[in-house]
């Protein structure tokens, strides 16, 4: 029986990619957080042994089905469309994992679900999963990804069922997981003649709007508490209006696949709290097995 071995909210703004000196220069020689926060993401995640990660991309837009990467391997060079003047020329070449892709499709169906795998030669990759691949070392590790859309035309309750999804297929294999949820909380960027308001350009006060700060917080503190059926309460009426990176599919993709209302699991935040062009970032991670719907899956 498989089971989820933890999961992670991380986030994987693209200025992360920009070499060392230039982010010190745009930091007013402070470099963000979230880069040694990688490293501490690294250590959970080795502690976890991984089969394979799934990592929840909230770039991959797609419009009717929540699509499933189901290619046996991914090469290429990367090029951003959204900012390529300085990210391009990345090589990639990693597994993927078919098998738990087209079992996540059938468990899907017989659920009457949306998800539904695609494996395609020419399809593009998004620098949401790239730049995990990347900082998270798991082309070194050789550890299998698995890469899951954000469909557009879908409320809270479509991307929970999809995680759903998602855990009963882990539930039947016999491998152990790693989630990861790629994008921001709150996502609304500043405008492009926007002045800083503190000269270290990731300090949390750059963040867009001072509501989202304090929204996100609140967020960032009950997960911490364990009570993410709290933060689905609150979802319609405030995490929806900030509104959070792709509607929150990756976040909400995660918790669906860990229980939903019902997970329990507590937690920890791996870097500080950051502003990305107005976006909040955080890394937080999630020890798996932390709810009585994981606990099934994780046993």
């Amino acid at each position: 029986m498989g089971s989820i071995v933890g999961a992670a909210i991380v986030s994987h703004h693209p200025g992360l990619m920009q070499c060392e000196e230039f982010r010190v220069l745009q930091g007013a020689g402070a470099d963000s957080d979230l880069i040694p926060g990688y490293a501490r993401l690294r250590e959970r995640i080795e502690k976890a042994r991984p089969d394979v990660a799934i990592i929840f991309d909230s770039h991959w837009f797609t419009t009717g089905y929540h699509l499933v990467d189901g290619a046996p391997r991914y090469q290429g060079t990367y090029i951003s469309d959204e900012m390529p003047w300085y990210l391009h020329g990345v090589p990639y070449d990693y597994r993927g994992h078919p098998d738990l892709a087209l079992a996540i499709e059938a468990v899907s169906r017989e659920q009457k679900g949306y998800n539904r795998v695609i494996n395609h030669p020419d399809l593009g990759k998004q620098y949401a999963t790239i730049n995990l691949v990347k900082q998270l070392r798991l082309e070194r590790s050789d550890t299998p990804v698995v890469t899951v859309s954000s469909c557009q035309n879908c409320d809270w309750r479509h991307f929970l069922k999809s995680g759903e999804a998602i855990a009963e297929a882990v539930r039947r294999s016999d491998l152990r997981v790693l989630l990861l949820a790629s994008g921001a909380l709150s996502h609304k960027f500043n405008p492009i003649d926007w002045k800083p308001k503190h000269p270290r350009i990731f300090h949390e006060s750059n963040v867009s709007r001072p509501e989202n700060i304090v929204s996100d917080k609140g967020a960032i503190a009950l997960m911490e508490q364990g009570r993410h059926d709290m933060v689905l309460d609150r979802w319609q009426d405030e995490y929806r209006k900030m509104p959070w990176e792709a509607f929150g599919a990756h976040y909400l993709q995660m918790l669906g696949a860990m229980g939903g209302a019902n997970c329990r699991a507590r937690g920890v935040a791996l870097s500080e709290y950051e502003n990305a062009r107005g976006t909040g970032n955080v890394h937080m991670w999630f020890d798996g097995g932390s709810s009585e719907a994981t606990a099934k899956v994780a046993a």
